[in-house]
């Protein structure tokens, strides 16, 4: 479940381990491309941490994090 708090939508994703994780970073890699849009995040072992924000919005969640934030939600299905 995202979470909004700060002006940030933000998600915990663990995996069985660390090539599971970075397999999905690269899955997201791509779909931030394709919406233009990309995330703040960091990747410890099997565990990946995103923060969703519109920069040229003043840094605060918009329209197109929450629509990335469900294409990211829609790749882990």
């Amino acid at each position: 479940m995202w979470i909004e708090e700060n002006n940030r939508l933000k998600k915990k994703f663990i995996f069985g381990d660390f090539q599971e994780a970075f397999a999905f970073m690269t899955r997201v890699a791509f779909l931030a491309e394709q919406h233009n849009h990309h995330p703040n995040w960091s990747n410890v072992y099997h565990t990946v941490e995103i923060e969703l924000t519109t920069h040229d919005a003043g840094n605060v969640v918009t329209e197109k994090d929450r629509q990335l934030a469900k294409a990211i939600d829609g790749i882990q299905k």
